[in-house]
């Protein structure tokens, strides 16, 4: 199992592959902000559990293995910001994905695709709920009354 920053590493390097087609260190590097020997470090773990190649200063290549993991992984933090945008989370939609996807379990966030899934088949739900949440708070003394 990959450690939360390993797989932020593997998901980045696939992201990449798929926009760009080459993956440097460099451009891991600046994408996440971290140094270049960091970047070493983790691609070396990367290499050991199958999920990436890589020639000594020259291009990372994605395994099949690597295509497959971070597929899901994209999938995981699209369906966490699509959530969060669901229920209006008033916050840095893609940080906030980020912080939290690697801690939920895969049941949680196939919960969250099909509550997504739900609400899009089910638009006056989905408009109640939305009225629901712009209701103004009640006052505890509005309740005593």
């Amino acid at each position: 199992m990959l450690s939360p920053s390993l797989e932020d590493y593997l998901e980045e390097i696939y992201r990449l592959s798929l926009t760009a087609g080459t993956v440097r260190v460099t451009d891991i590097s600046r994408k996440l902000r971290v140094s270049s020997p960091s970047v070493t470090k983790a691609l070396r773990k990367l290499i050991t559990y199958g999920y990436i190649t890589h020639q000594k200063y020259g291009l990372i290549s994605v395994t099949d293995k690597g295509k497959q993991k971070g597929s899901f992984l994209i999938e995981r933090n699209q369906t966490v910001q699509e959530f969060l945008m669901l229920i209006r989370a008033n916050c840095d939609i893609s940080a906030e994905a980020e912080s939290i996807e690697h801690y939920l379990s895969n049941t949680t966030i196939d919960q969250f695709k099909y509550l997504g899934m739900f609400m899009q088949n089910n638009p006056d739900i989905y408009k109640r709920y939305l009225e629901f949440i712009e209701l103004p708070e009640v006052e505890q003394s509005d309740i005593d009354e």
